[in-house]
């Protein structure tokens, strides 16, 4: 018996097959009976095997009108169902795999804030990892010395419920500003105390506190610090206070005293920004033969030289009423006692807003008067290194 290739044996099945199918639709229709499908079926089967064993090809197998394409109509009627249910079988996997996932993974544990405050930042960071908790670090200076590394504050709070591997923001100290004293020799003074005010801004506890200074005379400019204590390279283990001696300028020479009976107020008031002598201006009425805006009274000295910046009384004779179209009268003010002379100057604005200066002069502090003849409606302004403490409009 010739081997025909397994081609067929495939064809014999797919027939057979679908005409079982095609007479047990017709066998529930009811248009045959079941003793007519057994014979049908056999015929069939038997012609099938025939076909095989006489060896003949495909083209000479006639099935009486067996329609192939109808098995494949009944395959396209049925895949609709089909691609359904395989969409359906995919999301129900999909949700039970989610329902699984979310079920066995859990959150993060909620954990306790620990109080790290005070505490050197090594053991602080051992405490975070031992919470699950991740610091985030900021450094700051601080007022007491010897606590760098040490732990400020925190955020959260000691106490605070987070979740593990949260944040916890951790400030840390990066020790004193200064842990010594400087060398100041040679600075000036007020420039030592805007630095000093300006390093511990803010600070409850400055580190060095500046006491008040000893000033004396030297050829030095004023305001040069001479000597300090404690001195330069003493460490600082807590606030320390720092006392100076302070140059006075040059004020080993002596001024001789001028005569000034019969000056005028702008004689005056040039005399004042030449002089080295701190003059205290009056005034009374002036006398018949006296003339008005003039000096007739000064103070006597024993010698003819006094000791720089000292103060010397002056009187003036003036009159109420404007002498040449000016008012004139005592511009004065108290101002607090300075150790060596600092610049003061009167400025005069007039009612059109010009400015001009009236007086420059090197004063002590203390009580400051000075002599002026301006226009009526005038503002005088006085400054003290460049800052004006005091306003006068003459009317």
């Amino acid at each position: 018996m010739t081997l025909l290739p397994p081609f067929f044996f495939f064809l014999r099945n797919i027939t057979v097959s679908f005409a079982v199918s095609l007479l047990s639709r017709e066998l529930k229709n009811g248009s045959i009976t079941l003793m007519d499908k057994n014979k049908i079926f056999d015929t069939l089967k038997n012609a099938g095997n025939k076909v095989i064993e006489k060896g003949k090809s495909v083209k000479d197998i006639k099935l009486s009108r067996v329609n192939i394409h109808s098995f494949f109509e009944s395959l396209q009627s049925n895949g609709k169902t089909l691609v359904i249910t395989v969409v359906a079988a995919v999301v129900l996997m999909v949700f039970f795999c989610f329902v699984v996932f979310f079920v066995n993974v859990k959150g993060p544990e909620e954990v306790l804030v620990p109080e790290v405050r005070g505490k050197d930042l090594t053991q602080a960071l051992i405490e975070m990892q031992n919470k699950e908790l991740y610091p985030k670090i900021t450094l700051r200076y601080s007022d007491i010395p010897g606590d760098e590394g040490t732990i400020l504050d925190q955020s959260p709070d000691a106490g605070s419920i987070v979740k593990g591997y949260s944040r916890v923001n951790l400030v840390v100290s990066r020790g004193v500003v200064v842990d010594h004293v400087e060398n100041y020799v040679g600075m000036n003074f007020d420039e030592l105390k805007l630095k000093l005010q300006t390093l511990f801004a803010g600070s409850a506890k400055p580190l060095i506190i500046l006491d008040s200074p000893d000033f004396k005379a030297d050829i030095s400019e004023a305001g040069t610090i001479l000597a300090q204590e404690p001195p330069e390279g003493t460490d600082i283990s807590e606030p320390v206070t720092l006392k100076l001696v302070v140059s006075r300028g040059p004020n080993f020479e002596n001024t001789r005293v001028p005569y000034l009976v019969g000056k005028t107020v702008e004689e005056m008031l040039q005399i004042a920004s030449q002089s080295k002598i701190v003059f205290d201006f009056t005034s009374r009425a002036a006398a018949q033969d006296e003339m008005a805006g003039t000096v007739v009274e000064q103070q006597q000295f024993d010698g003819e030289f006094i000791k720089n910046y000292s103060r010397m009384s002056v009187v003036l004779a003036l009159r109420n009423t404007e002498i040449d179209g000016k008012k004139y009268g005592i511009f004065s003010a108290e101002l607090s006692d300075y150790p060596y002379p600092v610049p003061m100057r009167i400025d005069a604005a007039d009612e059109d807003g010009n400015v001009t200066s009236l007086v420059n002069v090197l004063h002590s502090g203390g009580s400051f008067t000075m002599p002026y003849a301006v226009p009526k409606n005038t503002v005088l302004t006085l400054y003290v290194v460049d800052k004006a403490v005091k306003k006068l409009t003459v009317h």
